[in-house]
């Protein structure tokens, strides 16, 4: 797979038959390793090597609804109170986030009400804070604390 815009993590990859699968530490199986779960495994491990937050407390592809609609979020992770604390968009990293990406988010935040976003390609990263509805760029906080972790 390709390098990212990461620091370098140690993964579990084995080859099933003619592909690789990786193993995610928050669904304690091996996934069909894509473009898009390498990104999302890396964000698994930023999230929990980086800002300290336990696999236990972070929920992966799950369904929510939006507006009536059936969707699944990348990465949710919950604050001690097992609150929503950071909502996370994955894309491939050939994939070019656009607008599109950020009404997708927000619209997922609309049910989840996250107080942090990061959409990723897993070479650009893209943070935002939100707090009394408006949610607002603050750029790749690479030692960010998040409130609620500890």
């Amino acid at each position: 797979m390709e390098q990212l815009n990461f620091p370098e993590f140690s993964f579990r990859i084995q080859d099933v038959g003619q592909k690789k699968s990786i193993f995610d530490p928050v669904r304690k199986k091996f996934i069909p390793l894509t473009p898009e779960e390498w990104v999302r495994q890396h964000c698994l491990q930023t999230l929990h090597t980086i800002h300290g937050l336990p696999f236990q407390r972070i929920a992966v592809e799950r369904g929510l609804k939006v507006a009536g609609l059936e969707k699944r979020f990348d990465i949710v992770a919950f604050d001690r109170q097992g609150k929503p604390l950071v909502l996370v968009e994955c894309k491939a990293p050939e994939v070019h986030i656009k607008p599109q990406t950020l009404l997708q988010i927000l619209g997922y935040n609309y049910s989840l009400q996250c107080p942090w976003l990061w959409i990723t390609n897993g070479r650009d990263h893209h943070w935002a804070q939100c707090k009394d509805g408006n949610c607002r760029p603050c750029g790749f906080p690479k030692d960010l604390e998040l409130p609620g972790v500890q």
